[in-house]
């Protein structure tokens, strides 16, 4: 400390001068800052789109729950080459359930890795309450649903085993609903209609952030405008989508195609469930389990690809490391304009020792010592870089602000990367101010006072 003192003290003047040389050239010390600024600006934004991405990752592997598994029916289904006909091509008659309760239960059951396992089925119906109607996403699941999700409750509670088992007509509501029809009362022990079903509100979702993008890639959607029932109460009191229905049967007797690509013979019944969200216990088991599932439903749907397996989480951190590698490019691309920044510091440097020799020869002559010289120069090419880089600073977070208004991309600025841009003007500053000031130091009195 004592040390650090001592030099500051013995060059002071020396530093005093440096700030003279500046404000005394204020447009020149301006032009040359301009690299720095606007080299720092661009790290900045940058690294802020970069904070903003993986932030944007973590909420979604918030939302679509840590170690999910989404098992989601598909439209078309597609019949695999049957065994038994010797890849001939014969006409095989073959019926797919499509995605029941059942399906459900048996990966609950079966698989060892799997921790807990919710069905969704998904309908949209118009709730009423006193006259007042008001559209809404209707959703039967079970009361594990929302610790897969990370739903919290604001109010209430979730529906309790002889809730669910028996069907009963009770529901947990979003908070646009509440704010809908019990703006000005507590909902809990309330009543609200649902098609031709009453149901008593027993609890109230804590309302949350919601990222759009994650609805589009993920198949997720917000919570604020749904209503939650237990998934057999929607089965018994709303809609039941695996009921014999006339036209399939009919359909499979007939060995109607059912959309098969193949000379198979395929019919899938209409599917009961939207989805299945199965937890695996382990992060590393994912993988595995997301294949057995694949395989169990194949046998339980007579090897009909009539379904799809999802792991949400691998596909975002798949994501978040092509939005790694993205960011990394930028930010190379953004330093380069620190490089030329800092060769235009130097350019400009080099030009002010030719333009000063004369004050280099006349400080030498009274005493000034090499280390005097190269502390001026260097001192005043730090301050013009770091005086840039402060403003580059405000410019980038200016940028960063404007990309999230007006790109709609997230972006989060960190005091990282504001250090890391303070710290790397500031080397710049040093590094390429060297030179020019090693050559000041070395110019011979005699001759810089003759010129």
């Amino acid at each position: 400390m004592k040390h650090v003192v001592y030099l500051f003290t013995r060059y002071f003047h020396d530093i005093i001068i440096a700030v003279e040389a500046i404000l005394a050239n204020k447009m020149k010390s301006m032009l040359t800052a301009l690299g720095i600024m606007f080299g720092v600006a661009a790290v900045i934004s940058m690294l802020a789109i970069g904070k903003g991405a993986q932030q944007e990752v973590l909420e979604q592997i918030k939302l679509v729950g840590v170690n999910n598994i989404i098992v989601s029916p598909t439209d078309m289904a597609l019949g695999a080459p049957d065994a038994g006909s010797g890849g001939t091509g014969s006409s095989v008659r073959r019926f797919s359930p499509g995605l029941t309760l059942q399906d459900a239960e048996a990966i609950q059951e079966a698989i060892p890795s799997v921790g807990k396992v919710s069905p969704v089925i998904s309908l949209n119906y118009h709730a009423v309450l006193e006259g007042r109607s008001y559209p809404v996403g209707l959703e039967g699941v079970s009361a594990n649903y929302f610790e897969l999700l990370n739903v919290n409750l604001a109010d209430g509670n979730i529906f309790n085993e002889e809730q669910s088992e028996g069907g009963l007509p009770v529901c947990v509501i979003g908070d646009n609903i509440r704010n809908r029809f019990f703006s000005t009362e507590d909902p809990i022990g309330k009543y609200i209609k649902a098609g031709d079903t009453w149901l008593k509100v027993i609890g109230l979702i804590e309302r949350r952030d919601f990222t759009a993008s994650a609805s589009d890639e993920m198949g997720i959607s917000s919570t604020d405008n749904k209503i939650f029932v237990p998934v057999k109460t929607m089965l018994l009191r709303f809609k039941d989508r695996a009921r014999i229905n006339p036209e399939v049967l009919e359909s499979v007797a007939r060995g109607g195609d059912g959309g098969a690509t193949s000379d198979d013979k395929v019919v899938t019944a209409t599917h009961q469930l939207d989805k299945i969200i199965i937890q695996v216990e382990e992060t590393e088991h994912l993988s595995v389990t997301a294949d057995i599932v694949k395989r169990m439903l194949l046998r339980r749907h007579s090897d009909i690809y009539d379904f799809e397996v999802t792991v949400p989480e691998l596909l975002l951190k798949q994501q978040q490391k092509t939005n790694d590698i993205f960011n990394i490019v930028l930010g190379a691309i953004a330093s380069i304009s620190l490089v030329v920044g800092g060769i235009g510091i130097m350019n400009i440097m080099l030009a002010s020792v030719w333009e000063r020799i004369r004050e280099i020869g006349t400080r030498q002559a009274i005493g000034a010592s090499r280390k005097d010289i190269i502390v001026q120069f260097l001192a005043e090419s730090t301050l013009i870089s770091v005086t840039g880089g402060m403003i580059g600073i405000v410019i980038g977070v200016i940028m960063a602000r404007l990309i999230n208004v007006m790109a709609d991309i997230q972006t989060v600025v960190s005091l990282f990367s504001v250090l890391v841009a303070f710290g790397v003007s500031a080397t710049v500053g040093i590094v390429f101010g060297y030179i020019p000031a090693k050559r000041a130091a070395n110019q011979d009195p005699v001759e810089s006072l003759r010129h």
